[in-house]
């Protein structure tokens, strides 16, 4: 196996909602483990400025996940200055809605539709593309005969999908369920595939909550009793992107938060 120190040097990485919250902190850590980076996000002007402060190893590809054509530009992008080794999905989007709301109206297709195609089609479209990518080069280490590692994000709310949810829990359950199946398609590639499955994090999507509503959430949770922190799921992808023995596992970062029905 090679020293993890050098294991992500001269490789470069995809990372989708690159221009904030989870993807942002897993971009700098990617980067500060050597590798070179490329972001893909559908906020150019947060996307550009954040590749300009993280230097000339960061580029910006601006996009959406469910393009085929985006997101080969951008794998195009990353390709060119090293082989692609790590994808990581974090672009998504969320929403709440009940199946049949208080006033008896059903939950509005399009609505679940969106959801749907952003988290799980995007996700698996960026998994396609770059699993393409990484079969093609020459192995990582030649000891390992591995190629890449492609890494996706679901949710607790896969497995515990609150009143509301039935969109998001949907979608981050598809991702779940793609894992292992994806990763034994994948092993004669010499690609694995992970998914972490984070609890309630101090990201965006929570920016606009009160605080009142914050502490609840942390307070849910048994321990450490605050919400996750960027940096904590981009130290975990590192791991991952690091350790050659991870593959077709989900793993739960989320204090041993198990979400009540509301």
């Amino acid at each position: 196996m090679t020293d993890d120190a050098s294991r992500l040097q001269n490789s470069s990485a995809l990372v989708t909602g690159g221009a904030s919250g989870l993807g942002r902190a897993t971009a700098r850590a990617l980067l500060d483990r050597g590798a070179q980076v490329v972001l893909l996000d559908r906020d150019e002007d947060r996307g550009r400025a954040l590749a300009r402060a993280l230097g000339d190893a960061a580029q910006f590809s601006p996009g959406d996940v469910t393009r085929a054509e985006d997101v080969e530009r951008a794998i195009g992008l990353a390709r060119e200055r090293a082989p692609l080794r790590v994808a990581v999905s974090c672009a998504g989007v969320g929403g709440s809605a009940r199946t049949v709301n208080r006033a008896g109206a059903p939950f509005p297709l399009e609505r679940f539709e969106r959801v749907i195609t952003v988290n799980l089609i995007g996700t698996f479209n960026v998994l396609r593309l770059a699993a393409a990518a990484m079969a093609s080069q020459e192995t990582w280490s030649r000891d390992q005969g591995d190629r890449g590692v492609i890494i996706n994000t679901a949710s607790v709310a896969a497995f515990d999908g609150q009143i509301g949810q039935v969109a998001y829990a949907s979608s981050k359950a598809g991702v779940v369920g793609m894992t292992l199946p994806a990763a034994r398609d994948l092993a004669v590639c010499g690609v694995r595939v992970m998914t972490i499955a984070p609890g309630t994090f101090d990201t965006p999507m929570l920016a606009g909550v009160p605080d009142k509503a914050r502490d609840a959430l942390s307070a849910a949770i048994p321990f450490p009793r605050r919400l996750g922190r960027p940096a904590e799921y981009a130290a975990l992808a590192v791991h991952i992107a690091e350790n050659a023995y991870l593959n077709g596992e989900v793993i739960r970062l989320d204090g041993a938060l198990r979400m009540a029905p509301r």
